[in-house]
């Protein structure tokens, strides 16, 4: 775990965690004993600690957060560790933090707490706890802008984003950065650290002024504080990084540390982080696939096609190309094919605009797309991914010809978002290689992709979808072939609530506000508006000519499951949201912004007297636990059934494939926090007023009499 070895008189002092040399359960105890240990040998006249392998400290192991379930363990962990930096920082020989690839959160902690920083100009730092609902808890947020200044401090521990070593330089982090590699590094560190030790230097950052210029620091929090409050998120950890950072600045560093840790102690056990430790793990787990061990052979895919160059089709050859996998861009004709490559390149200027890409990186990706009319080429590539128009016949005869013209062993993939994957696969023929990549829009920058294995679909094409979605900057998480897969069989029950809402009374503009206040990027209806009215319109019809599948073969939805009339009236009218200018709200020409349209009520108002049904006040908490009960409810359905190999895996999927609110932890970790037996009695609730299309799942029924959560924790 740490090696000692002494050289040129600096004892060097490597940390040994693989992979990444988390701070594990006593890592940082031994660190502080061979610090101690050198400080008391006459041979020693420095010490640099050094990572081993390919990095210095990526941070805490984060399994000890979990393991603190009250505030007065995160308070005596808090301790421990203020203690340890602490008998580090006192040495009285130099002690030298040598820096290579990432030192994060407890790596950069640990860090500060050394006398002196030297890092590769590759290297970066950063205190990104903020992503895990925390703040720094062992002296980060009291060294930092003692070391950096205010508002740099602010930025770090509320953004959460690595700073790279040239800027930590400018900063005054990093004391010095040095070229090449390792071994280098290590060199120079050692030469660092006698200089220093012959010049009897060393420089402890807690006796460093926090904020030479007072007021303009406690201004800078201020700000900073000012600014969030304008933000409708309820995370605690932002805050708290501006009260510990502003304790920095008026109190004494150990006044400062106490301060900083009864907000870390605050932050982690509040549910947030909960939530967003969940979620730190839960993307982590997609990973493990029953059925597919983690040995499994996988397919090199250097070349790729993909057959479609609509908005999707285009957002997939897109990120393609920025893994630097050449890709054919099929489409029916020339025109197609132009659209296609014109909203392609403005997508890449759009990011050139914004400093995301270089000019040359511009075009270097777009030298990667080749558009072609005709099958040429196919014959040579790993991977075909259609992304044609949602219709079934189309699409399986697109099966056809890629079985034709396509290589025997190349993974036939489909964006489809609800068709049925093994209809697909028996077109080919070749079931074993054809599986269900199913990206969100915008292709090129949305992080989900579901991995729908067929019945047939092979170990081996799975596991290589899994690491393909990982090259691709894409969190692939496997699912089953059902209806709509998991994210849409969910979204489907979520829309339909929204709808019936509107009927009995609720409005758009109401119900959109709901859910974005609630932590959705964008409310039902207004993301049917961006998706398009008229593709959730097709897929309602495709419903309707499909029949209850036989045992063991792909589910559909209940035949008598409810639909409103309010969206297929809107597509009647060509109303189809914002590129035909009006769907559930109205946008003036070029403009985004959505506008109430009365038409809405008069139609919802129509159709509710048709029904019976009178309109009432429908309050914002029955709009919120109507619609978030229903994702809970058919997500214990799509678990039971095996459509979903985890509750975290639905999880995932909502908070990356629709914006889900990740302090929130997901669907089911929602649902969890507010007591399963709660939900259970709301669909109960529901299906005495509403019908019998509430009908609670049976896993929800189970857990909650067992007092249980989809966590398995307890559940009131």
């Amino acid at each position: 775990m740490i090696h000692d070895a002494l050289r040129d008189g600096v004892a060097v002092i490597t940390i040994d965690n693989p992979p990444v040399n988390a701070l594990g359960p006593g890592v940082l105890e031994a660190i502080e004993a061979a610090v101690v240990r050198a400080s008391h040998d006459s041979s020693v006249k420095a010490v640099v600690l050094i990572g081993a392998g390919e990095t210095f400290v990526a941070g805490a192991d984060i399994n000890i957060f979990k393991t603190l379930t009250t505030r007065q363990q995160a308070l005596a962990q808090c301790e421990s560790y203020h203690g340890i930096l602490r008998n580090i920082e006192a040495a009285s020989k130099p002690v030298v933090a040598a820096i290579h690839g990432h030192a994060l959160g407890g790596g950069l902690e640990l860090a500060m707490c050394c006398h002196y920083r030297i890092a590769v100009t590759s290297a970066r730092v950063g205190q990104p706890e903020v992503l895990l609902g925390l703040i720094p808890g062992a002296g980060g947020t009291q060294r930092l802008p003692r070391l950096c200044g205010v508002p740099m401090a602010l930025e770090m521990c509320i953004d959460g984003k690595p700073v790279a070593a040239a800027r930590a330089h400018a900063a005054g982090i990093i004391d010095q950065v040095v070229a090449g590699d390792r071994e280098a590094l290590l060199a120079a560190a050692i030469a660092f650290a006698r200089a220093h030790a012959d010049a009897g230097e060393t420089r402890r950052t807690r006796d460093l002024p926090a904020a030479p210029d007072g007021p303009a620091a406690l201004a800078a929090c201020n700000e900073r504080r000012a600014r969030l409050d304008k933000t409708p998120s309820p995370v605690r950890a932002p805050f708290a990084a501006v009260e510990a950072i502003a304790a920095a600045v008026t109190l004494p560093f150990d006044e400062g540390s106490a301060v900083e840790r009864r907000l870390f102690a605050d932050c982690l056990v509040s549910t947030e982080s909960r939530a967003l430790v969940h979620l730190f793990f839960a993307e982590r787990e997609v990973s493990k696939i029953p059925g597919v061990p983690r040995d499994t052979p996988t397919r090199d895919i250097r070349r790729a096609a993909v057959v479609g160059a609509g908005t999707m089709g285009g957002g997939i050859a897109m990120a393609y190309a920025n893994a630097g996998i050449p890709v054919l861009l099929k489409d029916v004709d020339d025109g197609a094919l132009a659209r296609g490559m014109a909203t392609i390149r403005r997508n890449y200027e759009s990011s050139v605009a914004k400093g995301r890409m270089t000019a040359d990186a511009l075009e270097r990706a777009i030298g990667l797309i080749t558009p072609t009319t005709a099958y040429d080429g196919f014959e040579a590539v790993d991977i075909v991914v259609e992304a044609v128009f949602e219709d079934m016949a189309l699409k399986m005869s697109t099966f056809v010809d890629l079985a034709r013209v396509t290589r025997s062993n190349a993974i036939l993939a489909s964006n489809t978002s609800t068709l049925d994957i093994d209809a697909l696969a028996r077109a080919s023929g070749r079931g074993a290689n054809v599986i269900g990549h199913h990206f969100f829009s915008p292709a090129n920058v949305m992080k989900l992709v579901e991995i729908v294995r067929g019945r047939e679909t092979a170990p081996d094409t799975i596991a290589t979808s899994q690491k393909l979605a990982k090259r691709l900057g894409k969190i692939g998480v496997v699912v089953g072939n059902c209806f709509g897969f998991v994210a849409n069989r969910m979204l489907f029950q979520y829309l339909r609530e929204a709808y019936f809402l509107l009927e009995e009374g609720a409005s758009v503009a109401q119900i959109d506000r709901v859910m974005t206040a609630f932590g959705m990027p964008v409310g039902p209806f207004g993301m049917e508006d961006i998706a398009g009215l008229d593709v959730g319109a097709r897929i309602r019809e495709h419903l309707r000519t499909i029949a209850v599948s036989p045992a063991g073969t792909r589910t559909s939805p209940p035949v008598d499951w409810p639909e409103s009339e309010i969206a297929n009236r809107l597509v009647e009218m060509g109303r189809f949201g914002q590129k035909t200018g009006a769907g559930w709200y109205r946008y003036d020409r070029g403009n985004r912004t959505p506008l109430v349209d009365p038409l809405i009520e008069t139609l919802a108002t129509e159709l509710a007297a048709r029904r019976g049904r009178a309109r009432r006040a429908v309050s914002d908490e029955e709009i919120l636990a109507r619609v978030t009960t229903a994702l809970a409810n058919e997500g214990a359905r799509v678990l039971d059934e095996g459509y979903a190999n985890r509750a975290s895996d639905i999880d995932v999927i909502y908070c990356y494939g629709f914006g889900f609110p990740r302090y929130r932890g997901g669907p089911m970790f929602y649902a969890d926090t507010i007591g399963l037996a709660t939900v259970l009695a709301r669909v109960h609730d529901y299906r005495q007023r509403l019908g019998d299309y509430w009908k609670p799942a049976a896993l929800l029924e189970k857990l909650a009499s067992e007092r249980r959560g989809f966590y398995n924790a307890g559940s009131a």
